[in-house]
């Protein structure tokens, strides 16, 4: 079974190594929706996977990190494309929660990423 929360976040970037002229050169803005998937067998004394609660207390740091921010000035996401911001989520929330399956962040209603640490 896999259960998900998701989190939203608002933050500007720019893309520094797309061809002079692309619009994602300039800086823009996303309201971004991450989704955190974790696998696992419901216990049988809690009946659940994990406690939402206890999941939205170890990624709401990890996404207040990002939100209102100028992504390109955290370390380690100076090319923050989506596909860069996911494996950084993925490389903070994993170490914390042990039975993640993926996580997903959206960039626009139509755009998005799905990542599952490979």
């Amino acid at each position: 079974m896999e259960i998900y929360k998701e989190f939203a976040f608002d933050a500007a970037h720019f893309l520094p190594n797309v061809p002079e002229g692309h619009k994602c050169k300039n800086i823009h803005g996303h309201t971004y929706h991450l989704r955190v998937y974790v696998k696992g067998t419901p216990g049988e004394h809690t009946g659940w996977i994990i406690d939402f609660k206890e999941l939205k207390d170890v990624v709401k740091p990890i996404v207040d990190e990002l939100d209102h921010t100028l992504i390109n000035n955290i370390s380690g996401l100076e090319n923050p494309t989506a596909e860069n911001i996911t494996i950084w989520c993925w490389n903070r929330i994993k170490p914390l929660v042990p039975n993640l399956s993926r996580i997903e962040l959206k960039e626009t209603p139509t755009s998005g990423v799905m990542y599952s640490g490979e």
